[in-house]
C-alpha cells in the first residue's frame, strides 16, 4: 500500500500577460525510513530508477554532470544539467532541461525517520503547474513505495493515477 504523501504547494510569480512565469513547488515527506536510507534513494544512480528516473549521469559535487532517462514508456527521454547544490545525506540539488530546478533537503525526523523538504523551480504557465504538481506528487508515492521494498515496475506504469491527481490539485 502506498504511504500517503500530503498535497504539494505552489507559488506562482509573474503576470499572467507577462512572457515567464516562475512556478514554485514544494512539498514536505515524512518518511519512515532513516536519512541514509532516503539519501540514497534520492540523490544515487542506483536508487533514483526505483522512483524516477534512470541516472545515467549524476557527478555527485557541485557543477557535476546530470542526466535524467525517463523510464515510462513511450515518453522516455534523457534530460541533461548540472548539480548545483550537494551536501551529502542533506541537499542534492540539480538544474535540468526538463524540469529547472530540483532541490532534496533531507532532515532526520524525531522518530528516526527523514523529513524531505522538496522544491522545483521552473518556468511555465499554470497548466504546466498542474501537470508537475501531480507529476511529483506521483513520483513522491512511487518513493515511498521504493523505500518500502517496491520499487517502481515502470512496464506496469499508466497515466491513470497522474490524472487523478491533475484532477485533485485543480479543484484546489
Amino acid at each position: 500500500m502506498t504511504e500517503t504523501i500530503e498535497k504539494g504547494t505552489s507559488r506562482t510569480q509573474g503576470s499572467a500577460q507577462g512572457s515567464t512565469r516562475t512556478q514554485t513547488l514544494h512539498f514536505t515527506l515524512n518518511l519512515p525510513q532513516p536519512v541514509e536510507k532516503v539519501w540514497a534513494a534520492v540523490a544515487t544512480p542506483g536508487g533514483l530508477p526505483e522512483w524516477l528516473a534512470a541516472a545515467d549521469v549524476l557527478e555527485p559535487r557541485l557543477g557535476g554532470a546530470v542526466t535524467l532517462r525517463w523510464l515510462n514508456g513511450d515518453e522516455a527521454a534523457s534530460h541533461s544539467g548540472q548539480v548545483t547544490a550537494w551536501d551529502v545525506e542533506r541537499v542534492a540539488e540539480y538544474t535540468i532541461d526538463l524540469h529547472g530546478r530540483c532541490r532534496f533537503h533531507l532532515e532526520p525526523s524525531a522518530a528516526g525517520g527523514t523529513t524531505v523538504r522538496f522544491t522545483n523551480e521552473f518556468e511555465g504557465d499554470d497548466a504546466l503547474r498542474l501537470d508537475c504538481l501531480a507529476g511529483w506528487h506521483n513520483h513522491f508515492e512511487f518513493l515511498a513505495d521504493a523505500l518500502a521494498g517496491r520499487p517502481k515496475d515502470w512496464s506496469g506504469w499508466s497515466l491513470d493515477r497522474w490524472r487523478e491527481l491533475r484532477a485533485g490539485y485543480e479543484a484546489d
